[in-house]
């Protein structure tokens, strides 16, 4: 890919290693210096951009909307579409795509709330589409983020030992990055879950067939002392469709033992929101120096940016 225009954003496994290490890397580098001195060139200011979000999103809706308007770009924000759209009177999805098309944008970043959703998106659609996670399936552009804050404070990804914990069945999340991280040499994964909410057999077959070493756990404990990146997550709730499966978060939740054990120089990232009631990262430990949580929100802006530059300019 790294030689080949973007022209949809759909999922990780469409990235090569090349186009992220050489091409994305160095464009998100370059937003952050044009941010941090304020001299950010308008390379979209004949662009327009509609964000069309199917369900509720704080970071990827606000680090899209300012990336765009940083970058010169007229948007055009659709919130919570599924109630407030054409989608009540029974709309398709393909039809909403058509309309946009036809009002002269010139790409849609959605949120889905059915899985594939951004797929049938760009079956129909002329312009580019960007997708912005589809319920339990994929959220690419947060998992390049993540990927490039790990990449950022170590320099490097190959070799590192990364813990996804929480719920690995329904975080699109961390199946995304699971992908991304499938095309690195001699990563090891710890997937930190009870059985319940383990990762999907599709993502342990990818692993497999990259041969990825993996190793299924369900405490963190386990694997804290072994860890370079712990990956946390909330219980995915609107994902069990009335399921009355308990799971109150023991085991994948970041404690003063855990952190005790992890090595100084790892890093605790989340994609955030963190819930009151699962707890997985409490309030009180936010400002530990191994807890990044917003320098992936702001990392999330400059790869944003760096997408949007890329797909939308020649």
């Amino acid at each position: 890919m790294a030689n080949t225009k973007l022209k949809h954003i759909l999922e990780s496994q469409q990235f090569d290693r090349s186009w992220i290490e050489k091409i994305l890397f160095p464009e998100a580098d370059q937003m952050r210096k044009m941010v941090s001195v304020a001299k950010i060139k308008p390379y979209l200011k004949d662009k327009s951009i509609c964000l069309l979000f199917y369900e509720p999103s704080t970071r990827t809706r606000l680090s899209f909307q300012n990336a765009g308007l940083m970058l010169g770009a007229r948007v055009a924000v659709t919130e919570n579409a599924k109630e407030f759209s054409s989608a009540v009177k029974g709309e398709s999805l393909k039809d909403t795509i058509r309309t946009v098309n036809a009002l002269g944008f010139n790409a849609i970043v959605i949120r889905s709330d059915v899985e594939g959703g951004a797929t049938e998106a760009a079956s129909v659609s002329n312009i580019p589409i960007i997708n912005a996670g589809d319920a339990a399936g994929q959220h690419p552009t947060q998992s390049l983020l993540d990927l490039y804050t790990i990449y950022r404070h170590f320099g490097k990804v190959d070799g590192l030992k990364i813990a996804l914990v929480g719920d690995c069945k329904n975080s699109r999340t961390h199946r995304s990055l699971a992908y991304l991280l499938g095309k690195f040499k001699k990563i090891t994964l710890f997937l930190v879950a009870p059985k319940e909410f383990q990762m999907r057999p599709d993502i342990l077959d990818y692993l497999d067939r990259h041969k990825i070493l993996y190793k299924q756990v369900p405490k963190l404990t386990d694997v804290a002392g072994n860890s370079d990146v712990v990956c946390l997550t909330r219980l995915q709730k609107e994902r069990l469709n009335g399921q009355n499966i308990k799971f109150d978060g023991s085991g994948v939740r970041l404690t003063r033992e855990i952190l005790s054990q992890l090595p100084k120089n790892s890093i605790i990232t989340h994609v955030l929101p963190r819930s009151n009631d699962f707890n997985e990262l409490p309030e009180e430990f936010t400002n530990d120096r191994r807890i990044i949580i917003f320098k992936q929100v702001e990392n999330g802006l400059f790869i944003r940016m760096a997408l949007l530059k890329l797909i939308l300019t020649p």
